[in-house]
């Protein structure tokens, strides 16, 4: 996880979307948390879901191992008040015990050793501290998603099949052990021109660098793909956004 994403950082800042405001309202209301409340933002990346926190008025530490994604997100972030960034992962997590009162891992959970990091969780979460698995997970029968998927399917080979592999949300129950999460769900969209749909696909860790005889095809693929479905310069790129909330048991 250190290093896969480092070459793609421009892309992934690009491109990657928000969360749904619903998300916020209901972390605030399901976990009682106040302005100044201890947030940890574990796999923060490039600081996307951090920069909505902070906004919330609540102290996040941004922790994340990859140096260039950590780079990133204190470009954007480090003059904002109540931002702190950290090397770390949700196995070690750099913080003091019983200090945390929510800790978010936002498209982040399939990187996690399941009991490590439970158990890391509890240690630094205050007594009444939960954890939110966050995903924004896409509408695959949008006509949009079809055609991204197409060329993910093509250039994307082994290395997109064992990412798909390993994302999947089996584990959750395993992480919550003994209680019972809650789940919600909201649509959330997010609006890209050209630009912006190239970095989309580029972000992926299993798309060849943009460079290359293959990365050259993806662009040739993702403008025809865009000219077929834009409207005015813009697609839309559906998502649902998704959180399990609860504490580990």
């Amino acid at each position: 996880m250190r290093s896969i994403f480092s070459a793609k950082v421009a892309d992934y800042t690009a491109s990657r979307p928000d969360y749904s405001q619903a998300l916020f309202d209901t972390l605030r209301t399901r976990c009682a948390l106040g302005s100044g409340a201890v947030v940890a933002d574990v796999g923060a990346g490039t600081g996307l879901l951090t920069r909505d926190l902070l906004k919330q008025g609540y102290r996040v530490t941004a922790v994340e191992p990859n140096p260039a994604m950590r780079a990133a997100s204190d470009l954007l972030l480090g003059e904002l008040e109540g931002y702190f960034s950290a090397d770390g992962c949700a196995e070690a997590l750099p913080l003091e015990s019983a200090s945390v009162d929510l800790i978010t891992a936002a498209q982040a959970f399939h990187w996690f050793e399941i009991e490590r990091a439970r158990k890391e969780c509890l240690r630094v979460l205050a007594p009444s501290g939960k954890v939110a698995l966050i995903w924004n997970d896409r509408v695959l029968e949008d006509p949009l998603h079809l055609a991204l998927n197409e060329i993910f399917s093509e250039f994307g080979g082994a290395k997109r099949a064992a990412l798909l592999a390993h994302e999947d949300r089996a584990e959750t129950p395993k992480f919550f052990g003994s209680t019972d999460p809650e789940e919600f769900s909201w649509p959330h969209q997010h609006f890209l021109d050209k630009a912006g749909l190239l970095s989309l696909v580029f972000s992926r860790s299993y798309i060849p660098e943009r460079d290359t005889p293959d990365g050259h095809a993806v662009a040739h693929r993702v403008r025809q793909v865009f000219g077929r479905l834009q409207q005015n310069g813009i697609v839309a790129i559906r998502y649902q956004t998704v959180v399990i909330l609860g504490r580990p048991g």
